[in-house]
């Protein structure tokens, strides 16, 4: 099937139902806006995507009294008296990264290139999260 294209906003509002459902479907769906144009995607589709080329770099250390947690890049960073609780703390800390991109590192020159992780952490639920810091995305 063919790629969608609707040429504004109107005409993809009128289009609602098709514009969602050819998104679901995996099909490239785009609305253009005055000199922009933005993509529809499937929600599942895109957080399998991400979680496929953002592989986690999480590194997970066991010290004298318990874990500790971080992803070598970003300034993420956690403690647990367990391995598990050290990834939930992570994930965690993760949550509160990505918020604060969104308030205001998003336009960084540090932070900007980390738009991937970011969209990644949005769209996991928390044990999609998990499994992710640990290696073992689904």
């Amino acid at each position: 099937m063919p790629a969608v294209h609707y040429d504004s906003y109107s005409e993809a509002r009128a289009h609602l139902k098709e514009v969602l459902d050819a998104a679901e479907s995996g099909r490239l769906v785009t609305v253009r806006r005055e000199h922009r144009q933005a993509v529809v995607l499937d929600a599942d589709k895109l957080r399998h995507f991400l979680a496929t080329v953002v592989p986690s770099t999480a590194q997970v250390v066991h010290e004298e009294d318990g874990w500790s947690a971080f992803i070598p890049g970003l300034p993420v960073a956690a403690d647990g008296a367990t391995f598990d609780e050290a990834i939930d703390e992570l994930a965690l800390a993760l949550r509160e990264y990505s918020q604060d991109w969104h308030d205001r590192l998003q336009h960084a020159p540090n932070h900007s290139e980390n738009w991937g992780i970011v969209q990644l952490v949005s769209l996991s639920d928390d044990d999609q999260l998990r499994d992710w810091l640990r290696g073992s995305a689904r």
